[in-house]
């Protein structure tokens, strides 16, 4: 198998940014096309109490376990297969059971820190930010957390405000600058994301 094609998407929370990865995923087979979450790789915190665990930053570099990513993301470039992490954030850490993930053509890697960690950004051959305005992103996750994890309207707005916000605009916003392609308004840009599609095919046939 020729060398993978490595895409990272990157955008804060609420961007779009999944709904970009997804979209790209449908236009081909699943025989060519995996994807890989940053948020499965989340540090494992078995050593924490339950009451430590809680305290996570999610949204700070310091939470993510990129040196098993990228050594991840390495092997499916070789051409082998790899164990993704599954974590619970019901209980704060990983669970013990993995999801095997074969080499594929096309490796999608999503999430907010994807351009943050220089070693993971130098492996991908295509960085995407999915740029959304800030009010279009908080409507987004507020509707997301109190309908899919039953959050109250305060506690959403009260973790965006102390957390989010400020760890988007201290570490997520200003790798903007690093993206190949900038995307406004995430998935709803369907010119944009045909014209990366378009391009990925062109670059699979070479």
């Amino acid at each position: 198998m020729k060398k993978p094609i490595l895409i990272g998407i990157t955008g804060g929370t609420g961007s779009g940014k999944s709904t970009v990865a997804k979209e790209i995923y449908k236009k081909f087979t699943e025989d060519c096309i995996a994807m890989i979450e940053q948020d499965s790789y989340y540090k494992d915190q078995s050593h924490l109490s339950l009451e430590d665990r809680v305290k996570t930053n999610y949204d700070h570099p310091d939470a993510f376990d990129n040196e098993l990513l990228v050594e991840h993301l390495q092997k499916l470039l070789k051409g082998y297969s790899i164990e993704k992490p599954i974590y619970d954030f019901s209980i704060h850490n990983r669970k013990k059971e993995t999801i095997r993930v074969e080499p594929k053509e096309i490796i999608i890697v999503e999430g907010i820190l994807v351009l943050e960690d220089p070693k993971l950004r130098d492996i991908l051959d295509i960085k995407i930010y999915v740029d959304t305005d800030a009010d279009v992103r908080i409507i987004r996750r507020l509707v997301r957390d109190i309908n899919e994890r039953g959050r109250t309207v305060e506690s959403v707005i009260n973790q965006y405000l102390s957390v989010v916000r400020p760890m988007h605009l201290q570490f997520t916003e200003p790798t903007k600058r690093y993206a190949d392609i900038i995307i406004p308004e995430g998935g709803h840009n369907k010119v944009a994301i045909d014209i990366l599609v378009a391009n990925i095919k062109q670059i699979l046939q070479k």
